[in-house]
């Protein structure tokens, strides 16, 4: 299977020559000149390697490392540096890069260094792989959990996934409503960009320009043609984040590109046709705002062909510690080059907490504790309004039934640092399979100091099956 690589470089000729020596070696290219780029760019695109100049023109790709790495499905980073500026690549593998390239550099250990880094991508996602399997956590896209509740929205993902139908996702905010728009598009046939629009962050006199784009001198300051967002969404999907906020004026718009697949850009009478799947968002009953008369409610039923709720995180108890779990993880490697773990209490605290802010404020809960704690996120790590939530407390909590199956759950991952251990030791096989029992490699590849994975070896009673030296 091909494995896809982005180019984060501002020099045309250095993406040029990457992107032709990586092509000839079977390997998707896609290149950013800017970081802003990049992150559009890995809105649709997952790369399994990242190849990042650290100095880009006005920009430091040594500040971007840490978002890079700390993604979920993260890519291995390979950094390309000045020659002589050693410090800087070791600044940058401090900060997760898997190795550096000084410049100019040699194509043949450019294509090596990509080779090794799509293998420890892929010894990764064998790994993540397994754990689920271990913890019975299932995973659709990037979405987590296991619980009835966020299984029932799998299965209406996977069947409006193949259709072309309109559709709209409920539910309160942080609950991962644009994640399930983006598992929609990645499943679909459609091969054009997923475009998300926030319909309450666009100032109300620029919409219409921003949705359909403008021509040339439509208003003041508009100095040149703008392609609106719509029609960059061609043969794609258009996110429409916060629907209930957009201006009546501007829903009767809508409705007719709905209705005609045709769009106007503002002062132009030229009719542009396209072909894009829409998919809204709400966090407000928008049957209640029709009422009111804040909504069109022929709109409504355009948009909402098939409705899909996105449940609380209090309503899917049993899926907190795997997330809990996920996100410590994800932060640990990113913030503290190790794995951490979350007490007892700790776990207790986070399934007895009802989640006002659902998933982005256990995820956020999360990566401050990782920050905060010393080698074990504990209830003192934890912002109070959580904390207070632990066994020592009374107030509300979930039913028996509930917080028993979501505890017995916790109890579990705690105790998983056995089978944790034996993932360990099957990686860095793995890695020293690869590395022909070379051990200088075998520590590039996991990002180990070469002493530090010699310890390893020791710890987990590889010595039989490899030599230290």
């Amino acid at each position: 299977m091909s494995l896809n690589v982005l180019i984060v470089d501002d020099e045309p000729a250095a993406r040029f020559g990457i992107a032709r020596a990586l092509e000839r070696e079977g390997y998707i290219i896609e290149e950013a000149p800017d970081l802003l780029s990049a992150n559009s760019i890995l809105e649709t695109f997952t790369p399994a390697v990242v190849i990042l100049d650290v100095k880009l023109a006005g920009e430091s790709g040594l500040d971007y490392l840490p978002e890079l790495v700390s993604r979920r499905n993260a890519p291995v980073v390979l950094v390309v540096t000045g020659q002589g500026n050693e410090r800087v690549a070791v600044e940058a593998m401090k900060k997760g890069a898997f190795d550096y390239l000084p410049k100019p550099f040699d194509l043949d250990e450019l294509r090596l260094l990509t080779r090794n880094a799509a293998q420890v991508y892929a010894l990764r996602s064998e790994n993540q792989r397994l754990k689920a399997v271990i913890l019975d956590v299932e995973t659709h896209g990037e979405i987590i959990g296991s619980s009835p509740q966020i299984k029932a929205v799998y299965r209406l993902i996977d069947r409006v996934a193949e259709t072309e139908v309109s559709v709209l996702i409920g539910g309160e905010s942080g609950t991962g409503k644009e994640l399930v728009a983006r598992e929609i598009h990645r499943l679909s046939k459609r091969s054009g960009n997923f475009v998300p629009i926030n319909c309450s962050a666009v100032p109300a006199e620029l919409v219409e320009s921003e949705l359909f784009g403008h021509e040339a001198g439509s208003f003041t300051g508009a100095n040149k043609r703008r392609i609106g967002r719509f029609e960059t969404a061609n043969n794609g999907t258009i996110f429409l984040d916060e629907i209930a906020d957009m201006r009546l004026d501007v829903q009767a718009k809508l409705l007719r590109v709905l209705e005609d697949r045709v769009l106007t850009r503002v002062g132009s009478n030229e009719q542009i046709g396209f072909n894009a799947r829409f998919i809204s968002a709400t966090n407000r009953q928008l049957l209640k705002a029709i009422d009111e008369g804040a909504f069109r409610e022929d709109l409504y039923y355009r948009l909402s062909t098939v409705s899909i709720d996105v449940p609380a995180l209090r309503d899917r108890n049993s899926d907190i510690p795997i997330l809990a779990n996920e996100f410590c993880e994800r932060f640990s490697h990113a913030y503290r080059g190790k794995k951490l773990e979350i007490s007892g209490p700790a776990f207790e605290a986070l399934i007895r907490y009802d989640w006002p802010g659902n998933i982005r404020q256990l995820r956020n809960a999360i990566e401050r504790a990782v920050v905060l704690c010393d080698d074990e996120i504990t209830l003192d790590n934890l912002p109070d309004e959580i904390a207070g939530f632990s066994s020592r407390t009374m107030g509300s909590s979930p039913s028996t039934d509930v917080l028993k199956e979501a505890s017995s759950e916790a109890q579990a991952i705690v105790e998983l640092r056995e089978a944790k251990r034996e993932f360990e030791a099957r990686y860095i096989e793995k890695c020293l399979e690869v590395a022909q029992g070379n051990i200088t490699r075998a520590a590039k590849l996991l990002g180990l100091h070469r002493q530090s994975l010699q310890q390893k070896i020791k710890e987990l009673g590889l010595t039989k099956k490899f030599s230290l030296k």
